[in-house]
């Protein structure tokens, strides 16, 4: 039987989130110690454990069928790689920043000054995009020391926390691209593989909107119905079941996380109670 290849980070945030990821849909890992490659026990998927910069290379040559990947990796040196999923992990900015005692005001700023990166081809496109004309030095890790030595006068680089930026004396004043984990495919990938990879996005998607939504069950009176369901319209409509008190209904939906606690507000506004939230593993449609 065909196994789908994937590629995940070796180390790091990004692989932690990956593994996870993987084992909240079903799939068992046996990958021990150091080990490069590592077979699933229950699914056909065998996981690569690869250097974050190398992955493209290896989606473009059909080494691998995919792989998570941050956004950010996959615009610097994917070109011509899908995304056939946003995963909404590992997020972080492709930003400049300068020293701290500068002033910033745009982009122009950085014309005919150095920059320090090692997304290349990021800045040059933003650049370009621009009419900026910049001199590029091209480092690989550990970016931001650039200017506390001379070697130049703005950095681009990978920003999550902005705690290392703060560390060396450094402030973000533009954003070129914002990145999350995506699921990437090769453009080599044979069917019976693809067969498979639709099978695994089948099992993140029902994962992922799980992890965008809550579950939520409350009371109401009877004569307040319409009032809740016009802010609980759920999937479809709210399960309303009768409660053993007369004249109470008990309503079951779906809330999306990020307008969670604007929508609980409303619901108790309008006469909800005994409001329970619960997670949601899966949502399958």
């Amino acid at each position: 039987m065909s196994k789908l290849k994937i590629a995940v980070q070796k180390s790091g945030r990004l692989h932690d989130d990956s593994m996870k990821l993987l084992k909240d849909i079903g799939i068992s890992i046996d990958n021990g110690k150091d080990q490069l490659k590592a077979s699933a026990k229950n699914f056909p998927l065998e996981v690569f454990y690869l250097r974050n910069g190398d992955i493209p290379q290896y989606l473009k040559d059909g080494v691998v069928d995919a792989a998570i990947i941050g956004e950010n990796v996959l615009i610097e040196k994917g070109n011509g790689i899908s995304v056939i999923e946003k995963l909404g992990f590992s997020s972080c900015k492709v930003s400049v920043a300068i020293p701290k005692s500068l002033e910033y005001q745009s982009i122009k700023d950085l014309e005919g000054k150095r920059i320090a990166t090692s997304y290349p081809n990021t800045v040059n496109q933003f650049l370009k995009q621009n009419n900026v004309n910049a001199n590029l030095h091209i480092i690989n890790g550990s970016v931001e020391i650039a200017p506390n030595i001379g070697l130049a006068d703005a950095i681009v680089d990978i920003v999550s926390s902005g705690s290392t930026l703060f560390k060396n004396g450094l402030k973000e004043v533009d954003v070129l691209l914002k990145s999350q984990a995506v699921l990437a495919v090769s453009p080599l990938i044979i069917a019976e593989n693809k067969a498979i990879l639709n099978r695994l996005q089948f099992r993140l998607q029902s994962v992922l909107r799980g992890r965008r939504n809550k579950y939520v069950l409350l009371n109401t009176p009877n004569e307040k119905l319409d009032a809740i369901i016009n802010i609980l319209p759920g999937m479809n409509s709210p399960t309303i079941l009768p409660l053993a008190k007369k004249g109470w209904s008990s309503l079951h939906s779906v809330i999306n996380k990020n307008e969670f606690w604007e929508v609980i507000d409303e619901l108790k506004q309008n006469g909800a109670e005994g409001i329970l939230v619960c997670p949601i593993e899966n949502m399958v449609l």
